[in-house]
């Protein structure tokens, strides 16, 4: 017999490291978690399309779907609620109620007569005055008054392109037919506006000035007795202080009729003091 043969011996072990799991894609904008999720409650068929193309697991795929999809019928299937047989039986009573109509026409209503719209004055001012002219005359069946806005120039008889610059009835007054004409002030085209109508265009040349005057030269005052400038005014003199005190004047201050220096010794202002 042989001798019994021991079993081979096992290979060597060999490590053989796990497969490293595949990356996942890069997450696109619509497959944001917070985007599905709005767009499954607000519009659900297209958040059911983007939950299924995001990267959500199966099962978390199939609970949206199913969630969103009962939100989405739940408004669909709930029908309109009934009328309760208290307001239908209201109806009826209603229209039961209603009077029947009469055979006879309801009569027609007797229309309000409008009145007529009053003429008023257009703002005519940069008007040609054959266009005011003629607004004027369709409103009023009357003419229109033109006259020149300088003082200085000449309205000629053709004058329908001249321009007015002003009106004396203020735009938007009522016309009357029976009344005065209204009044327009024109310039020739291309001429400026006075400022107030009646103004010369051409100011006219100012007046010379007058030629200054000469003073005639004041007369001296005729010397007294003593030969010096009498103070006193007047034709009165007298001759001594004797003189004076006759005629009633002493003492004789300066600036008195008469006053002269012989009768003031001292020369204090007052004479014939004694």
């Amino acid at each position: 017999m042989y001798p019994p043969q021991s079993p081979p011996p096992p290979p060597p072990y060999t490590y053989v490291p796990a497969p490293m799991p595949l990356p996942r894609p890069p997450r696109r904008w619509w497959q944001h978690p917070a985007l599905i999720i709005t767009a499954l409650v607000v519009l659900p068929p297209a958040g059911i399309a983007l939950a299924w193309t995001s990267q959500w697991e199966r099962t978390q795929k199939i609970l949206a779907t199913v969630l969103s999809g009962v939100w989405f019928l739940i408004p669909l299937l709930s029908d309109a609620p009934k009328e309760t047989g208290a307001e239908g039986k209201a109806q009826p009573a209603a229209a039961s109620a209603a009077p029947a109509p009469s055979s006879s026409p309801p009569p027609s209503p007797t229309p309000t007569p409008t009145p007529s719209a009053e003429p008023q004055m257009p703002s005519a001012v940069g008007w040609p005055y054959a266009q005011a002219e003629k607004t004027v005359e369709e409103l009023i069946d009357g003419e229109l008054k033109a006259l020149s806005a300088y003082a200085d120039v000449s309205l000629p008889a053709d004058h329908g392109t001249w321009l007015v610059c002003f009106q004396d009835v203020t735009a938007g007054s009522r016309l009357v037919a029976q009344s005065a004409a209204p009044v327009v002030h024109l310039v020739a085209p291309g001429t400026a506006c006075p400022a107030t109508p009646g103004t010369d265009l051409r100011p006219k040349p100012a007046a010379p000035a007058p030629a200054p005057t000469t003073a005639a030269p004041t007369p001296a005052p005729e010397p007294d007795d003593d030969g010096t400038g009498g103070s006193g005014g007047g034709n009165v003199s007298y001759k001594n202080c004797t003189a004076v005190k006759a005629a009633g004047a002493a003492p004789i201050h300066r600036g008195d009729p008469g006053y002269g220096r012989h009768l003031d010794r001292d020369g204090d202002g007052v004479g014939c003091e004694r």
